[in-house]
């Protein structure tokens, strides 16, 4: 399969339908999950791997740091704060190995990154497709960013995941557009 191949698998044969507002979280985060796997078609492995801005991210990175993140609040949805850690005590390693979310490491491909977050956003999908209740609520993990205390209930985890997704598409977008003026609209 060709990383263009991979860009435009669908995952809708593999998801349970959805409807209401599971249908419109869904519809949404798959527009801005094409937007992002758009900006790398017929990429090679290593214009993957380019910086064209002053910014450590690259389009490979980009699409890793999305999955991983996705995955994560995905994990916290189903086993609470435990599944994303207590980031008030990440040693400086662990923040180190979270950086590499952002960069293409040696062995990664392109076409490798991309099957992972059809795999994540598989998952994903079918999660809101079946999950009971949107409205159930977790605690936050502690982090510095996250109020003492707070929660979020699965629903505002998904439009997390949305704005995570469109935010990152834009700078997608940005980046391509540096490497070699291709853009993912206009």
């Amino acid at each position: 399969m060709t990383s263009t191949e991979s860009i435009t698998t669908s995952n809708a044969a593999h998801t349970p339908a959805a409807a209401g507002e599971r249908a419109d979280l869904l519809a949404m985060l798959a527009k801005h999950r094409h937007l992002l796997r758009f900006t790398t078609r017929d990429l090679t492995d290593d214009q993957a791997t380019l910086r064209t801005t002053v910014s450590e991210l690259c389009l490979g990175g980009l699409i890793k740091h999305v999955a991983a993140a996705e995955r994560n609040w995905v994990d916290f949805i189903l086993d609470g704060p435990a599944a994303m850690g207590d980031f008030t005590a990440m040693t400086e390693a662990d923040w180190a190995q979270r950086a590499d979310e952002f960069r293409m490491l040696p062995g990664d491909t392109l076409a490798g990154v991309l099957d992972h977050y059809a795999e994540v956003a598989r998952r994903t999908d079918e999660l809101v497709a079946t999950l009971p209740d949107l409205d159930a609520t977790q605690p936050l993990p502690k982090a510095p960013w996250f109020e003492p205390g707070e929660g979020w209930s699965a629903r505002r985890v998904l439009m997390h995941i949305i704005s995570e997704t469109a935010q990152h598409a834009g700078h997608a977008d940005i980046i391509r557009e540096c490497l070699d003026g291709a853009k993912s609209m206009g």
